[in-house]
């Protein structure tokens, strides 16, 4: 019986290396207490005598095996064709078989083995002959390296399509990091413009009040930069920074801009896309309120209901603008982050139905 040493196996990481080392000594072991038995029962040979004598055959295998791996490995007989790899793997094995053969040959190790009539002699040749004895054991080694080899290239593509499959589920991931970088860093500069021209207004009629708003936008930009790494942060944090473009866009439009919130306790712990609900509230002042003469209302709803989190902004609306004009770069790179953060379990509705008014509104699958 040929053993199932080595499994995967010539990766330097130490998950692989132990993978091999449990493969090879369990197989070797499982062939060593088989044949062990197998004399004991059949062969009536003695408990103590079959016990060592395979514990020794079986260490030997080991070391056979493993030599045979370092060839293979420093070698790179991987990279070979199959019909070149094939004749070196039978090659070196037969090399090995035949040492192996010679040392059980020298110690009388196994004799059982060869005491029936073996399989495969010349007619004439007797069972007892050193010649037929050493052909057997021979023969036998090389079928438990060639099937030791079966085993370890088989594994060893399984281990390699596990890996495949690994690097290019992180390639997907960073190259959804990638974009999602790539529309955060879209969104931001188009954020902080607007705030910066807000502040610019201010400078000339309004030193002190131009003053405060100098820190609310010191606030805002720490809070972009620090969240530069982070693509979730919960609700409240979120908050904070729409309340500071809130003051901000309050000081340019003043009464034209009134702020309606009915956000629950619940909802506020809840993690969103970073800069999530500052888009949404940018793009309904600056397509909406800010282009009325008379502003209007701007209200937010965020709630946790049916195992899912609902975050809503509405806003008036000049009833003449379509809905490919009222969309802007924000809410378009909202639409994309939460698919690629969330994919189909998320959903953003931009619903303009009523003429006067827009509403948007994001699900999101509850986190725990």
């Amino acid at each position: 019986m040929a053993s199932t040493p080595s499994a995967a196996l010539s990766h330097p990481r130490p998950h692989w290396r132990r993978a091999y080392w449990l493969c090879q000594y369990g197989g070797w072991g499982g062939y060593a207490i088989a044949d062990a038995v197998a004399a004991s029962l059949w062969a009536n040979v003695p408990w103590v005598r079959s016990i060592l004598e395979m514990l020794l055959l079986s260490a030997m295998g080991l070391a056979l095996s493993h030599i045979l791996r370092s060839i293979i490995q420093r070698q790179h007989w991987r990279r070979l064709r199959l019909g070149a790899r094939v004749a070196r793997i039978v090659a070196v094995s037969l090399v090995l078989s035949l040492c192996a053969a010679c040392v059980m040959s020298v110690l009388g190790l196994a004799s059982w083995q060869t005491e029936d009539a073996p399989v495969g002699l010349p007619v004439g040749v007797p069972a007892s002959h050193p010649l037929a004895i050493f052909a057997v054991q021979a023969a036998n080694w090389l079928v438990l390296l060639l099937l030791w080899n079966l085993l370890y290239f088989g594994l060893l593509s399984i281990r390699d399509r596990q890996l495949a499959e690994l690097r290019e589920s992180e390639l997907a991931r960073a190259l959804q990091s990638a974009e999602l970088r790539l529309l955060k860093s879209q969104l931001n500069p188009h954020f902080l413009f607007n705030a910066l021209n807000c502040v610019r207004a201010l400078i000339a009629e309004e030193p002190a009040r131009a003053q405060n708003a100098v820190t609310q936008l010191a606030r805002t930009l720490r809070y972009t930069l620090s969240s530069g790494h982070d693509e979730l942060v919960t609700l409240e944090q979120e908050l904070a920074i729409v309340d500071d473009y809130l003051a901000l866009e309050g000081l340019r439009l003043g009464e034209r801009l009134r702020v309606e919130r009915d956000i629950t306790r619940q909802a506020r712990s809840v993690r969103i896309p970073v800069m999530l609900l500052q888009t949404l509230v940018e793009n309904a002042i600056k397509h909406g309120i800010a282009e009325l003469p008379a502003g209007g209302d701007l209200r937010i709803h965020a709630d946790v209901g049916e195992g899912a989190f609902v975050l809503e902004v509405q806003n008036p609306r000049p009833e003449r603008r379509r809905a490919s004009t009222h969309e802007g770069i924000g809410v378009n790179n909202a639409q994309k982050r939460l698919q690629l953060l969330f994919g189909s379990a998320a959903s953003f509705d931009l619903d303009l139905s009523r003429p006067a008014w827009a509403l948007a509104r994001v699900r999101l699958p509850l986190r725990i």
